[in-house]
């Protein structure tokens, strides 16, 4: 019970960061609506029964029972309309602009959080910080503050490939420049696998220092673009079958994972936020009809070929579409019941 009790605030945490996620996602569009003068008459947190609202001027914004995700209901989104500020009479480029403006505001979420983290945690440096007692780098004659500068005469600038170039080595001998007190002095010693993190290692650990404005936007950007490659391949593992279906969580399992991750620190959670928000915005950019990604293969279809569709056949083929992915919705969250995701 005391267990149950004390992870309530991590749990409200988890809640708040997956709405986060939404929120970004659907102001988005909102902002864009509002910029290209589409009228907007609901803005929902949430799918389900209505638990609270507000109404503004001609927008009334909702709080829904389930937080499985958001929307923006825009005049002539789904139906043809005669009303000068209905979606469907805007220009392709202007409706491109919004239905898109959901993934973008996402990846912007990204950088941000990840630049946050990259300011707090700083990085890692290839200056020995810590070193293991009788470990290889000890006997050699390394210690506490040597900058190392080569392995293997390959010159190293930063943390990561210093730990690439002893993995590499798959276990050789290799030699370590380094400089102490303004001398440059080498050490030849032998790597040690750890049969536990499955590498080599050398008994040393980097020192942490704090990075400035600019460079934590940079890591920002980086770290981004990594979680990006790792989801779009991700995807195409699932796509071949090379990924089993039990490998897919819904919202129950990023509620899970993130109320694991808020109980290791904020950090942690601002970490995973980030990589779940390029997931969002990446999964709605994907060509499937009433995604964000199905409106923009249309448009840019409209677009090219200079001739807008059939507003009514839209319509037909994105409740269509809706209606596969509420299915595949039902589906996740069951299997998120049912059969849980190991973490």
């Amino acid at each position: 019970m005391h267990s149950i009790i004390g992870n309530i605030p991590y749990f409200i945490m988890a809640i708040l960061a997956f709405s986060l996620l939404v929120i970004i996602h659907e102001l988005g569009h909102f902002m864009m609506c509002k910029l290209n003068g589409v009228k907007v008459s609901e803005f929902s947190l949430g799918m389900g029964p209505k638990l609270f609202g507000i109404k503004g001027k001609e927008t009334e914004y909702l709080i829904k029972a389930f937080p499985v995700g958001g929307y923006v209901k825009m005049e002539g989104e789904e139906e043809s309309s005669d009303d000068p500020r209905s979606f469907t009479n805007k220009t392709p480029v202007q409706r491109l602009s919004i239905v898109s403006a959901g993934a973008i505001m996402n990846i912007v979420l990204a950088v941000v959080l990840f630049a946050i983290v990259g300011a707090t945690i700083g990085k890692i440096v290839p200056v020995v910080g810590d070193i293991v007692p009788n470990g290889a780098a000890m006997k050699a004659g390394m210690k506490v503050g040597d900058k190392i500068t080569k392995v293997n005469k390959v010159s190293i600038d930063k943390w990561d490939q210093f730990i690439n170039e002893i993995g590499v080595s798959k276990g050789e001998n290799i030699s370590i420049e380094i400089l102490r007190n303004s001398q440059v002095k080498t050490f030849s010693l032998k790597p040690i696998k750890n049969v536990q993190e499955k590498r080599f290692m050398v008994g040393i650990g980097g020192t942490q220092e704090k990075i400035n404005f600019g460079e934590s936007v940079s890591y920002g950007f980086n770290q981004t673009i990594s979680t990006s490659k790792l989801i779009f391949k991700f995807f195409g593992s699932l796509f071949h079958g090379k990924v089993s279906v039990n490998d897919v969580g819904g919202p129950i399992s990023i509620i899970r994972i993130s109320t694991m991750a808020a109980q290791t620190g904020i950090v942690n959670l601002m970490m995973l936020t980030a990589m779940l928000s390029v997931q969002l915005g990446i999964f709605n950019i994907i060509p499937f009809p009433a995604l964000d990604g199905g409106w923009i293969f249309m448009l840019l279809f409209e677009i090219i070929s200079g001739k807008k569709l059939d507003d009514s056949k839209v319509g037909t083929i994105n409740y269509i579409g809706f209606m596969f992915l509420m299915a595949f919705m039902v589906f996740i969250v069951i299997k998120d019941i049912v059969s849980p995701m190991k973490f």
